[in-house]
């Protein structure tokens, strides 16, 4: 028998990063707390002398950071997970679009409910974004996330 001609697709596309079946374990991998900008955040703010909880699962959502001495929630979200509209770092991946379009509007939605349950709950809700975190914008966030929480009235 012949050896078989790997096959040739109609269009010349990139060559893929990752090997088929590699793209869904490194997916798998990606941690839902402690991420390296929710500990850059925390660090932050507890330089600062700010004290708070993290990942509390008593409210909607387990925040990233509780402050109950200032009644003030934070998430730091990825912009790719969490949909950051008009961002660059969030676009909808090519390949099973029907499956990522469908997941990310879902944690989009989540988000937007646990946010208004925490609201009526009386909390102040502050969302950090991952792209504001970049070296270029990193000092001037987290100074205004910052003013932001001492701001807040008792």
């Amino acid at each position: 028998m012949a050896a078989r001609k790997p096959r040739k697709s109609g269009k010349s596309a990139k060559p893929e990063k990752y090997e088929r079946g590699t793209r869904s374990y490194t997916m798998s991998h990606i941690r839902g707390k402690d991420t390296s900008i929710e500990t850059l955040t925390r660090s932050y703010l507890f330089r600062r002398g700010l004290r708070f909880r993290k990942n509390d699962r008593r409210y909607p959502g387990h925040p990233d950071i509780v402050l109950p001495k200032w009644h003030v929630i934070v998430f730091v979200n990825g912009c790719f997970w969490h949909m950051h509209e008009g961002c660059s770092k969030h676009s909808m991946p090519k390949s099973n679009v029907e499956f990522w379009k469908a997941k990310l509007t879902r944690n989009r939605d989540r988000d937007r409910r646990q946010r208004a349950e925490l609201e009526e709950m009386g909390w102040h809700v502050i969302t950090v974004w991952e792209c504001e975190l970049d070296r270029k914008h990193r000092d001037e966030r987290l100074s205004r996330l910052y003013d932001e929480i001492i701001g807040v009235s008792h």
